[in-house]
């Protein structure tokens, strides 16, 4: 797998586990770890998204690397 591959791939499952700490128990790690819209909690929220969308977009070349047919 590319680097850039592994990186979006860590940081949705960054995000997952964030968004489910806030659904469950209104806990926001990345606030606790950088602080409350600091710079710094932005730039891990902004990459996370940016994660997804990057995800979302290779999709296909991901499933062609993995040998997983698309339903």
């Amino acid at each position: 797998m590319k680097t850039l591959d592994i990186l979006a791939a860590v940081l949705l499952v960054v995000g997952g586990l964030n968004w489910g700490l806030v659904g469950f128990f209104g806990f926001d790690l990345v606030a606790a770890l950088f602080g409350e819209a600091t710079p710094m909690s932005r730039i891990v929220y902004g990459l996370v998204g940016l994660s997804a969308i990057y995800q979302a977009i290779s999709l296909k070349s991901i499933q062609r690397r993995w040998g997983v047919e698309a339903a």
